[in-house]
């Protein structure tokens, strides 16, 4: 994979959190990974498909996805990660990876995005590629947020 294609999520999801109530992101790990993941609890996985295909997953822990969701609806208490808090990681989701959209686009290259799939369940394994994928560790304010980035260019 290769790597000037990793920046566009990374600065998507350092650009983007902080406009919806987050402090800044860091990244705080990068590493090559092969074809699986474990779920660490909630995932979400987005397609890519013209001129970069491949697939993103954002891999978090239930925890952390409660705590977006509530940062994301204002501060309101999510107590269970139920149907509301699952469409506020969704959107995220889309949020995120419509903005690494726009930035890839920005290089000169034609992309599509899938509708995200939400999955909910820890340490199944998710088929991210079928070769090496980049994981990326974001820090979100002392939650870790996985991104999974597995694109190539056709």
């Amino acid at each position: 994979m290769d790597a000037k294609l990793v920046n566009p999520f990374v600065d998507a999801f350092t650009t983007v959190m902080p406009q919806i109530g987050f402090p800044e992101p860091k990244r705080v790990r990068m590493s090559a990974s092969d074809k699986n993941t474990a779920s660490l609890g909630v995932s979400v996985i987005v397609g890519f498909t013209k001129q970069i295909r491949g697939n993103v997953a954002y891999n978090m822990s239930v925890e952390t996805a409660k705590f977006i969701a509530s940062t994301m609806m204002m501060g309101m208490p999510v107590a269970a990660f139920d149907e509301m808090a699952q469409s506020a990681i969704s959107e995220m989701s889309n949020m995120l990876t419509a903005t690494a959209a726009t930035n890839l686009s920005g290089m000169g290259l034609e992309v599509d995005i899938s509708t995200p799939s939400l999955s909910i369940g820890k340490e199944f394994q998710m088929k991210i590629s079928d070769s090496e994928y980049l994981a990326v560790d974001m820090d979100l304010a002392g939650h870790i947020v996985e991104l999974d980035i597995a694109v190539e260019q056709q």
